[in-house]
């Protein structure tokens, strides 16, 4: 059901050499970009029109509009099932705990007398969210990129998700985003929502539409096409990441239960048959209770066929042996996981010497699961090995920093023979005369 990577015996390569023996998910966003090329110039000249005409190629619904009436996310809310409505306002109230922590205050720094340096943190203008719609619907990640960017006091958020298929004739939510997501929405107090899926979507935020003024940002997990559109736009609009399949390593030594991790690799194994299930060991012994523990446990759960099997039988997915806990942490800093549990009879004190992961769960009781829902951290994560390089969703994400310099003449005066000294280095006399221009062309003394 998972194949084996044996890393014991011979020393660990380095960087990249270690990294190409890992398991990874194939995930060509490049190839894709030619695809979803033509789909974003296509909104690009002709708006709404051209999303109507993807809502009926792609999703197999014909739309009118694809803003979302206010009365449809009102009934959606007061239709919720109360557990259902209970546990995401639990969501919420935990990740604005956490989110509500992370804002910056503004800082000034005395550089010399006279002279200071003030950075100050000003929120995103406006930006657009994608929740996912398609093989699972994920208010979860409503929430998720709702509630930082609300902390961070961004003014307009405007939030697309695939429209669904009628399930009967008449039915009243065909077309529209899934009911769970609309009463995201509400609970979240987000009424401008659109019913758009896919690259369009993020075309739609990026160029605008009748309907839907550009946005700054666009942020959220989506397919490959999403990603693709996201790689698309940068550079014209901010976007947190190009999101990949969902990946989990486990980092675990004989003290781990078997029933744990096997329950753990099967729960992201479930999102798709893309997904990533790395277990990273040095008992053989574990090893072989998590290959055992799996068959049972994926016979009784739901999406056998269709993604955990090929998600654990993949390629992207393996148990890694390695001689020692030490060539474990090596191995996992090397993968860069999105989600990484630490399983050992010391998980603390490894966590803190992890430097790749998008976040860290600790301890046999901070499984995944809960930082996809109740944890309060965030579950937009950087996937793909980008844990190396990039950070997960947060306040900061919906923030820029602006630096304001403010010098009086003296302080000016004091550095001006340093300035003009390093423009004329650069061939940029220009730059200093900038400066001697104040002072009547002659360079202050020192």
């Amino acid at each position: 059901m998972i194949s084996r990577i044996d890393l014991r015996g011979d020393a660990l390569p380095e960087g990249g050499a270690l990294r190409d023996l890992l398991p990874r998910a194939e995930f060509d966003v490049e190839a894709a970009l030619e695809k979803v090329r033509p789909i974003c110039e296509d909104v690009h000249h002709r708006g709404t029109a051209a999303l109507i005409e993807y809502a009926e190629k792609f999703d197999g619904v014909k739309l009118e509009q694809v803003r979302v009436p206010a009365e449809a996310l009102r009934a959606a809310l007061d239709a919720l099932d109360p557990a259902v409505r209970a546990a995401l306002e639990e969501s919420i109230r935990r990740a604005r705990i956490v989110h509500r922590g992370q804002r910056r205050t503004e800082h000034t720094t005395q550089v010399v007398p006279g002279g200071t340096v003030t950075e100050k943190w000003v929120p995103v203008e406006r930006v657009g969210l994608y929740a996912p719609g398609g093989r699972s619907v994920y208010p979860s990640s409503v929430v998720m990129n709702v509630v930082p960017a609300q902390e961070a006091g961004v003014e307009s958020i405007a939030l697309a998700s695939p429209p669904q298929k009628p399930a009967f004739e008449g039915d009243p939510a065909g077309g529209l985003p899934h009911p769970t997501i609309l009463a995201a929405c509400a609970l979240l107090g987000v009424d401008e929502v659109y019913a758009v899926g896919g690259a369009q979507a993020v075309a739609m935020f990026a160029y605008g539409t009748e309907e839907c003024l550009p946005t700054n940002m666009v942020t959220g997990p989506g397919n490959i096409w999403v990603a693709a559109a996201k790689r698309y736009f940068t550079g014209k609009i901010g976007i947190d990441t190009e999101a990949g399949p969902t990946e989990i390593a486990v980092l675990a030594d004989s003290t781990a239960d078997p029933v744990h991790v096997a329950a753990d690799l099967i729960s992201q194994a479930e999102h798709d048959p893309l997904a990533a299930a790395v277990l990273v060991t040095d008992s053989e012994e574990l090893a072989a209770a998590v290959e055992k523990e799996l068959e049972p446990q994926v016979a009784a759960t739901k999406h056998v066929e269709d993604r955990i099997k090929p998600a654990l039988a993949g390629k992207q997915s393996a148990i890694v042996l390695v001689d020692s806990l030490d060539d474990g942490l090596k191995v996992v800093d090397a993968y860069g996981a999105e989600h990484l549990e630490i399983q050992t009879a010391d998980a603390a004190a490894r966590a803190a010497r992890v430097r790749n992961a998008g976040a860290i769960f600790v301890g046999p009781w901070a499984p995944v699961s809960l930082g996809d829902y109740c944890a309060g951290s965030n579950h937009v994560l950087p996937t793909g090995g980008c844990a190396c390089h990039s950070s997960g969703l947060s306040v900061q994400s919906f923030l820029r920093g602006i630096h304001i310099v403010d010098y009086t003449r003296d302080a000016l005066a004091e550095v001006t023979h340093h300035v003009v000294t390093l423009a004329e280095a650069e061939d940029l006399p220009a730059h200093g005369a900038a400066l001697k221009a104040r002072f009547g062309w002659k360079v202050p003394q020192a």
